[in-house]
């Protein structure tokens, strides 16, 4: 069996650099947060890295400018990977699967989505 595609946030079809990888994700977590089989105590995860992110509470103060919002933005990946890793697995392929038919990012533009064979000849112009 392939070894499963993964990025620093967890699966993914590779494609683009790290602003598409990363809309990818977001995308896959909105889409899992909606799905009724990934269970409620996972859906907390994103939900707890989100509350840290506004709440008055910080692990380092932001007494120098970015260097206090570092571990915000680590907490809210870290989050989000969690997330990823604890839902089902089959869940997780199902909706990478339909976030590549749609069209918005495809695995190989070359493949079809629906894995139906498209025949077809090609001259080159001279």
């Amino acid at each position: 069996m392939a070894e499963e595609k993964r990025n620093w946030l967890g699966p993914y079809i590779p494609e683009g650099g790290f602003i598409r990888e990363s809309l990818q994700q977001a995308k896959l977590a909105y889409n899992l947060m909606l799905d009724p089989r990934v269970p409620l105590l996972t859906k907390l995860i994103p939900i707890a890295a989100l509350a840290y992110l506004i709440s008055p509470i910080d692990i380092s103060p932001d007494i120098l400018p970015g260097i206090g919002q570092i571990d915000d933005l680590a907490i809210v990946f870290l989050g989000l990977r969690t997330f990823l890793e604890f839902a089902p697995v089959a869940v997780v392929r199902e909706h990478l699967r339909r976030i590549t038919s749609a069209g918005h990012w495809t695995a190989d533009p070359a493949k079809p989505a629906d894995g139906d064979v498209i025949d077809g000849n090609f001259q080159e112009e001279k």
